[in-house]
């Protein structure tokens, strides 16, 4: 009988004589979901694992972009949308029963493209439905509380409960941050009992160990940009922010660069003599264009936080207006004096790049023992029935 986690079948194994094929499926709500399984894939692929990626929309084109030669398969997302006006989390409310819709149809799809690609296990970005009884399954999040607004503060608790129903689900759930006191997302995976299946398997960055043309301190003696603008998320939000940033802008003599978050596209251009504009850009020239730059303006998703702490500097967050993770990270840096934050209604760029000033970033160095040691087990751990 073998064992992965609390993984345990009433059946004789083999140990597979062939490489795990291994689906990786993100979320596919903006691109962070997919920027953080970089450093996961990567270590797949170095622990003799074939990797398929199972994705959809940006995070899809994005990690074509960063693995060419993986093999892909088209996972429908939930394909929903942040509202422009209103309030997002009563949208999300109502559009519960459409979710729990998705989390078993994507359950349903997921045993399909097992039997078809021989998956034998699956590593699930916070896709709630991407678990079978048949093979090893991990859960990966940030969020063990999910945060409500205020009027809503009672659900909290209830969301807590279906959140470890959903990920009991799984063998494994792992959490991208640091175990103790010094870590990255505060209360939403520190203040309520973890499951009994997780693991802190230390926060992921793309940017963790590639190299660069210029080491940060010989880069931040004279920065090459003012501001570096990082786009991303559901939209219409990124529009809505990246329009009002652009209005703001054009009439500055700010050296700036734009990146707007749209890997499946190819474009670059000038707003003026001062600003170029990108759609996307790829990890090692964006990592380096971070360390050139003065001060980072993003939203606060996770996978943002923890490729800026990596990297170090200066940061505006702008979180997106009812979106009650993304508050309470802002929130939660800015109380800390590390990030700066403002909120998308009283946005002005002069403002918040004066402010910027007082708040000095975070430089942590990230260390990838756990998630070896995880994927150590999990590949060796593997297997077929009989």
């Amino acid at each position: 009988m073998l064992y992965f986690g609390n993984f345990v079948k009433k059946h004789e194994y083999i140990i597979l004589k062939r490489k795990p094929n291994i689906l990786v499926c993100p979320l596919d709500w903006g691109i962070g979901h997919a920027t953080r399984c970089v450093p996961v894939i990567n270590e797949l692929i170095r622990q003799n694992a074939n990797v398929i990626i199972g994705a959809d929309n940006r995070p899809l084109a994005f990690l074509k972009n960063e693995f060419p030669d993986l093999q892909f398969e088209k996972f429908p997302g939930y394909n929903f949308s942040y509202p422009g006006k209103g309030n997002m989390a009563l949208k999300m409310f109502f559009l519960a029963p459409r979710i729990i819709k998705g989390i078993k149809k994507e359950n349903k799809y997921l045993k399909e493209i097992v039997r078809k690609l021989k998956i034998d296990v699956v590593i699930s970005d916070n896709r709630f439905g991407l678990w079978t009884e048949d093979i090893p399954c991990v859960f990966m999040t940030h969020q063990i509380m999910i945060k409500t607004p205020g009027k809503l503060k009672f659900f909290e608790p209830v969301l807590y409960k279906i959140n470890k129903f959903y990920i009991s689900k799984f063998n494994e759930c792992w959490i991208p941050d640091f175990k103790g006191e010094l870590n990255l997302s505060g209360e939403l995976s520190h203040k309520k009992p973890l499951p009994a299946n997780s693991y802190y398997i230390g926060p992921l960055s793309r940017f963790a160990n590639k190299q660069t043309e210029n080491s940060l301190s010989e880069s931040t003696e004279h920065f090459k940009y003012d501001l570096m603008v990082m786009l991303s998320g559901p939209e219409p939000q990124r529009t809505i922010l990246e329009n009002r940033i652009l209005e703001e802008l054009k009439d500055t003599d700010f050296k700036a660069i734009i990146v707007s978050g749209k890997p499946e596209m190819i474009e670059e251009h000038n707003l003026n003599n001062n600003i170029k504009v990108f759609s996307h850009l790829e990890s090692k020239t964006l990592k380096q264009c971070i360390i050139d730059s003065k001060v980072i303006l993003s939203r606060p998703g996770y996978s943002t936080i923890m490729d800026l702490a990596a990297l170090g500097g200066k940061a505006i967050f702008i979180p997106t207006s009812g979106q009650t993770e993304q508050e309470y990270l802002a929130d939660h840096f800015y109380k800390k004096k590390i990030y700066f934050k403002m909120d998308q209604k009283e946005f002005n760029l002069k403002e918040a790049l004066k402010n910027a000033e007082k708040y000095n970033g975070l430089n942590l160095t990230y260390e990838l023992s756990v998630l070896k040691l995880r994927i150590q087990n999990l590949i060796s751990m593997v297997s077929l029935k009989r």
